[in-house]
């Protein structure tokens, strides 16, 4: 079964501008990237130039006399008579290029030259992007490439775009979806939490109709990412990279699901990790959400740079690390509100990057008042409660309530609930955060 994917669209119109520049398509292991791009290049050009250094180390001579198109194309041919570079017609497909981030300075030749288009793509963990950017900046175009997200599971799952505008409409309208909706999306949701983004494992899961074979293909992957910590983590000690990254279920399992370096090891001290965070981050298989200083715009403006939650980027990853009983209660009895709420907390802030969205949190010194997520529209800041039990929203409804946070008019609730609106605060179920970017827009429109 071929999977659809937001990339094919974003791809087609690249192609279709006149001016396009050389793409690098970037982003964590095994999210698709390879398949993606090659798909389109084998639409789209009668001849393409595939490339990966990964498997074919030798192409890395094709930089040996410099960077200049007829230099490279030279050197491609004695390596591979059967080339044939079609001017408007050639793609060049250089894959795995972390492994020979030289590529990047060839970019800038390609782009003047302009007879042949070039994607690249690679894993973030071994891309060394500083230098990448160094030697390209402005004639390159970045896509950062995600695991598959809510919508592309429903499409993967046979759910049509027609079905999921109207539930985008009752959002609009804050009509309640119908019990059928509520209970085919929920079931549909649950499913993506425990399966994840990955389009290796959701195809399995989908071939099979089962979850069989999903928790080990995800350990494999964790083991994987472990792999190329130690590979990759160049200038820091890897063994604390690793432990920061196998440590996540951890802080998420206390009450604040805060980072803290206590929690690692004992006597640790952040100087000793500095680094490793960023890292993680750098190389796309961690989501962080930092904490804001005061709750007024802008938000990128007004966070503290030191107190953060980090998240899965793929939350059936983290499903995947926890222990055998856990997966046990989550897979047998989709009992998600177990484990302090982290797991629909990681859930909400994947799909709020996955729309483009940089993660913000609030508390405050007291923690009389906590807030998981924050995102704005044109006009206003807009604070976000994940509910893992339909509980109280005393901190949402503050916030709302207290003039002296004068840029926040409304809120957002995501809980096991129906589409709603109470005068203060718009209420969703879970499974439609995927669809808040396109919400707020048209809300703002509106209002």
């Amino acid at each position: 079964m071929e999977i659809k994917r937001k990339i094919d669209g974003f791809l087609t119109d690249w192609k279709a501008r006149d001016d396009h520049k050389p793409l690098i398509v970037k982003g964590a292991r095994q999210i698709g990237k390879t398949f993606s791009v090659g798909k389109f290049a084998k639409n789209n050009y009668a001849n393409v130039i595939e490339v990966n250094f990964a498997l074919q180390p030798q192409y890395a001579s094709i930089f040996d006399d410099g960077y200049e198109v007829d230099s490279i194309l030279k050197n491609l041919s004695f390596l591979n008579p059967s080339f044939r570079f079609v001017p408007d017609d050639t793609l060049f497909f250089f894959d795995e290029f972390q492994q020979q981030p030289a590529v990047a300075t060839c970019l800038k030749s390609f782009y003047i030259d302009g007879r042949y288009d070039v994607i690249c793509s690679g894993s973030l963990m071994g891309i060394s992007y500083n230098e990448i950017e160094s030697n390209s900046v402005g004639y390159k175009e970045d896509f950062d490439m995600k695991s598959m997200d809510f919508e592309e599971f429903l499409w993967a799952k046979g759910f049509l775009e027609e079905q999921i505008d109207g539930l985008f409409e009752k959002m609009l309208r804050v009509e309640q979806l119908s019990k059928t909706e509520m209970e085919v999306m929920s079931a549909a949701f649950k499913d993506y939490i425990v399966v994840g983004g990955m389009p290796a494992i959701v195809k399995k899961y989908l071939e099979n109709n089962t979850f069989a074979n999903v928790l080990k293909m995800q350990r494999q992957l964790l083991r994987d990412y472990d792999e190329d910590i130690t590979k990759y983590a160049v200038g820091l000690d890897k063994a604390k990279v690793r432990a920061v990254y196998n440590h996540i279920p951890v802080f998420l399992g206390q009450p604040n699901k805060k980072f803290q370096i206590s929690k690692i090891a004992n006597g640790a001290r952040n100087r000793e990790y500095v680094g490793t965070v960023d890292w993680l981050d750098d190389a796309g298989v961690v989501n962080i959400c930092y904490c804001m200083g005061e709750l007024s715009l802008p938000l990128k403006g007004n966070y503290i740079y030191n107190n953060f939650k980090v998240y899965y980027h793929d939350t059936g990853l983290l499903i995947a690390s926890l222990d055998e009983e856990a997966q046990r209660d989550l897979r047998e009895n989709k009992n998600f509100n177990t484990y302090k709420g982290a797991i629909y907390e990681n859930i909400v802030a994947e799909m709020l990057v996955k729309q483009g969205y940089s993660l913000f949190f609030y508390r405050n010194e007291k923690s009389t008042v906590e807030i998981d997520f924050f995102v704005r529209d044109t006009d206003s800041l807009i604070p976000i409660e994940v509910k893992a039990q339909d509980g109280a929203t005393a901190s949402l409804n503050k916030v709302i309530d207290d003039e002296k946070y004068s840029d926040i008019m409304y809120g957002i609730k995501f809980a096991n609930k129906n589409i709603g609106f109470n005068g203060k605060f718009y209420t969703f179920p879970y499974f439609l955060a995927f669809l808040l970017k396109r919400f707020l827009k048209c809300h703002n429109t509106i209002s």
